[in-house]
């Protein structure tokens, strides 16, 4: 089989401003008293034990405060004993480790896989397992985790990044990031729960869209509708741009406005040359947006490992247009208007 990753995405736009950093809050260590488990390679699995702190109860609330680096969302959380910034990253689908702060950590190679970006194929897939891993209230033993040099990304952004908070960390929650007051709010979605929670940030119905999203290979897909025809984009927190495929017909290219050509750097030095413009008229669920800013390119390597292709992907110059939310219980995203 075949494991498609996609860091090289992630550190696509070196070549916009990066924002400045504010300070982010310590979270308190969370201590665990059960024994700990063998930390030896060889059972890699996705599947992740959850704790909750709440007692008796197995959902977990909790408020995150977050700062940027350029678009990307920065927050603190705990792998073992090291604390630090990590990317909140749904184009992810697990957890990504910085090799650089884990050496020490046991290696287990995942044969017939590679890492794949937008600018071709890179090194080898590697894992490990983390013990504990620790996010505002939210406890994760025994993660899964996948190690990348991220050094690349961390001297373009200035800033030292332990790694990504992927998909399958947040698959029972619901999350709902305020860009205005640089917070996340999180909810562990119990099972007593799942049909009958509501987060106050929804109260008013007025205030938003519901549009259904798809979860395929532990990504986020949204079906889209321009020029009258239907498309299906990842929603990707740390793409900082979007990007549409330069293969798409011309019927769907003709709603693109282009202004410039830039180069898109992926993982390591690797380069490509794109198109920016804006893209008009985009319908997503009843809400229709009048203009985007987006890259075009060709992005054959993006496809899924056994899903398909996308038409595009919707970044953080999508995601940062209002309020949003993501309930992965209910497999919906929420807009505000």
């Amino acid at each position: 089989m075949y494991l498609l990753s996609r860091y090289g995405l992630l550190v696509l736009f070196t070549l916009l401003l990066l924002g400045r950093l504010g300070h982010a809050t310590e979270i308190l260590p969370v201590t665990d008293d059960r024994p700990k488990p063998d930390n030896s390679p060889g059972n890699w699995s996705p599947e992740i034990t959850f704790l909750g702190l709440i007692k008796g109860s197995d959902s977990s609330s909790c408020i995150l405060p977050f700062t940027q680096a350029g678009n990307l969302i920065l927050i603190q959380a705990q792998a073992d004993t090291t604390t630090g910034n990590f990317i909140l990253d749904s184009g992810a689908q697990h957890l990504v480790l910085n090799l650089t702060y884990f050496r020490q950590y046991p290696r287990n190679l995942v044969s017939q896989a590679s890492q794949t970006g937008i600018t071709g194929t890179g090194g080898a897939v590697t894992t490990t397992t983390i013990n504990k891993f620790s996010l505002g209230t939210l406890m994760f033993f025994r993660t899964p985790s996948n190690l990348v040099n991220l050094g690349h990304l961390e001297n373009s952004k200035g800033v030292k990044i332990l790694g990504l908070l992927g998909l399958s960390l947040f698959r029972q929650c619901e999350l709902i990031i305020d860009f205005e007051k640089k917070l996340i709010y999180l909810h562990r979605i119990g099972r007593r729960e799942s049909n009958t929670y509501t987060s106050r940030q929804l109260t008013d119905t007025a205030a938003y869209h519901t549009v259904p999203i798809l979860i395929r290979d532990n990504r986020i897909v949204a079906r889209t509708e321009m020029a009258g025809k239907k498309l299906e984009f990842i929603i990707d927190c740390a793409a900082e741009s979007n990007l549409l495929d330069s293969r798409l017909p011309n019927k769907i290219l003709d709603n693109v406005v282009i202004t410039k050509r830039v180069m898109l750097l992926g993982s390591g030095d690797k380069k490509i040359e794109a198109l920016a413009g804006e893209f008009k008229n985009m319908v997503i669920g009843s809400k229709t947006i009048s203009s985007l800013p987006v890259m075009v390119t060709k992005l054959e390597n993006t496809c899924f490992s056994y899903n398909g292709c996308i038409s595009g992907v919707l970044g953080f110059d999508f995601l940062s247009l209002n309020k949003v939310g993501f309930n992965f219980v209910k497999n919906k995203i929420y807009l505000w208007k």
